[in-house]
């Protein structure tokens, strides 16, 4: 039996086998685990011991990253002076996160509200990062030292603009390099060749927090703020911004994750309650999928700073009328979301090596998420512009097969300004010089995707008998927790399942529900049914076979009080004879 024509195909790619010599050294780890632990890259005992406990061995020392001995050195001198300083962020979840924790850090160092104040610039009128106009207010307000957080990397000209005008700029960023460094104060980016420190992938608000702990390990006897205090931000920002779940990053993510849920924020905890969040029981996945989504809908559709607020409001009264006003925000970007989507897959040509799609009515705050969207249907890179009259801004993703910031690198003559990751950037151009961006970025990817087949791979942890699916799996996987973006929840095939039943549930009948054979290891008579869900798979229903390979992961569905184990399939084939 065939696949049905409107599910797409995907590559499976089962990870290499532990090596025997490895497999030996590490006997005492059970083998699924032990798979899943190498995949991740962890082979060594202290290493791997280390992160089924929740430690960290790497240095965590802020001073290893370059230019921080500067940044502390020009903040002690701002605040012994009373100098007003200004923490400009962005607008997505983890600007704000960042902008919130480095606002309370100064404060708790005796500043005033009127001496460290925030500012994150408006996503229409003023767009991403530092901006000169900006810049010069600041300055014309009294500020003489501006702090950058996740922004401000390839701000060159922005942060000459500054000097010029006698505004000192501290940068820190997490972003990809430019080829030349901001000529600021200082400059702290884990990624510049330079830096010693070992961990090079923090998100920007866990910048934010070494520079917090730098402050006060530097002034001690002024520092009133409590680093830990602090961690329930660094989460957010963290899983919110995709950082990676590993190393450091992981480690600030389970401490912040416990914090988190002890709701000493009112602003968090109004925030879990209209995400239908469970006091208590917030993890990296209610991050992702219900705080940070609200609260990047404040910088999408209206101002950042409802989600500043609401982050630092002092009581519960404030909290959950701000609480409110996101979770009314969100519903109306998923509402536009969908709309935009929709009209821009109509405008696309889904076997072009990159797909462009520009209008006016392409709202700047959602149009990265319309291009996630094109970009994960088609498995091509997508830009989504919104036109403007004198310039348009435009949201890139891409797959891993074409690098994007360096796409964008190529073609930065007619760019305003541009920066991001490999697989997610933005940039402004002049409208003008529109028509000549889209030949060029268009011509750049034919030329590096000619040769490349575009189907997307399913990276699957191990191979195993659908008869190992039980609890106990699912309790020895558990030690991997938080997953999320590269510590993804471990991805499973399993050849030559039966299917007991299945129907079409959902609206329309878009999803696949199925219940499945596990024997229980004695007669083959005897067996246990094993449910399973397969979202956005409904077309299955009309042509499955009785036996199946099937790729999931592991997950728990509660009921009216009941938990059962159930699988979350990613992908479905019919079984090879």
């Amino acid at each position: 039996m065939k696949r049905p024509a409107n599910l797409r195909e995907n590559k499976w790619q089962v990870a290499p086998a532990v090596p025997a010599q490895t497999r030996q050294r590490l006997a005492h780890i059970p083998p699924v685990l032990l798979q899943v632990l190498y995949n991740r890259g962890l082979t060594d005992p202290a290493q791997i011991q280390a992160f089924l406990e929740g430690r960290y061995l790497q240095s965590t020392d802020p001073f290893l990253l370059a230019d921080m001995e500067k940044a502390v050195a020009r903040i002690e001198q701002a605040v012994a002076q009373n100098e007003t300083i200004i923490v400009y962020g962005d607008f997505d979840a983890d600007g704000v996160t960042a902008t919130v924790l480095l606002t309370e850090a100064l404060r708790g160092l005796g500043l005033d509200r009127a001496q460290a104040q925030p500012y994150i610039p408006d996503r229409v009128d003023e767009g991403y990062g530092l901006n000169m106009e900006a810049l010069r207010k600041l300055r014309e307000k009294g500020a003489s030292l501006v702090i950058s957080v996740d922004c401000g990397i390839r701000s060159v000209a922005e942060v000459e603009h500054a000097n010029a005008i006698g505004l000192d700029m501290i940068i820190t960023d997490h972003h990809s390099l430019g080829p030349t460094l901001p000529p600021a104060t200082a400059v702290i980016n884990p990624r510049r060749p330079d830096s010693a420190y070992p961990e090079k992938r923090l998100a920007g608000v866990g910048i934010a927090y070494k520079l917090a702990q730098a402050l006060r390990r530097a002034m001690p006897q002024r520092a009133t703020f409590s680093e830990e205090a602090l961690l329930d931000l660094v989460a957010i920002g963290t899983v919110a911004d995709l950082a990676p779940l590993l190393g450091e990053n992981r480690k600030l993510v389970q401490d912040g994750l416990l914090v988190l849920n002890q709701a000493r924020r009112p602003g968090i905890a109004a925030l879990a309650e209209v995400a239908r969040v469970q006091p208590g029981q917030v993890t990296a996945e209610s991050i992702g999928f219900g705080l940070g989504p609200r609260i990047n809908a404040a910088g999408r559709l209206a101002h950042a700073y409802t989600a500043a607020r609401l982050l630092s409001a002092p009581n519960a009264l404030l909290a959950t009328q701000l609480a409110a006003e996101l979770n009314a925000l969100n519903r109306k970007r998923q509402q536009l979301t969908a709309e935009l989507s929709a009209k821009a897959e109509a405008m696309i040509q889904p076997d072009a090596p990159i797909l462009i799609a520009a209008d006016p009515s392409f709202a700047s705050g959602v149009v990265g998420l319309v291009a996630s969207r094109l970009a994960e249907a088609n498995y091509r890179p997508t830009i989504v512009i919104e036109q403007g009259e004198e310039e348009s801004r435009g949201s890139c993703r891409s797959i891993p097969e074409f690098h994007m910031t360096e796409a964008l690198d190529e073609v930065a003559d007619l760019l305003l300004r541009h920066g991001g990751h490999a697989q997610a950037a933005g940039f402004t151009v002049r409208s003008a010089d529109l028509p000549y961006f889209v030949a060029r970025i268009t011509e750049i990817a034919q030329d590096r995707l000619a040769q490349v087949n575009l189907t997307p791979t399913l990276t699957i942890d191990a191979e195993i008998s659908i008869n190992e699916v039980d609890w106990a799996l699912l309790e020895m996987l558990s030690g991997l927790e938080p997953t999320g973006y590269a510590n993804a929840t471990p991805i499973f095939l399993s050849r030559g399942v039966e299917i007991i039943s299945h129907r079409r549930v959902g609206h329309d009948g878009e999803h696949l529900q199925l219940r499945l054979s596990a024997s229980n290891g004695r007669a083959a008579s005897s067996y246990r049914i094993l449910p399973a869900i397969a979202f956005r798979q409904g077309a299955w229903a009309e042509c499955l076979p009785q036996y199946i390979d099937l790729v999931y992961t592991l997950s728990v569905n509660e009921w009216r009080g009941e938990r059962s184990l159930q699988l979350m399939v990613q992908d479905i084939r019919p079984a090879q004879a």
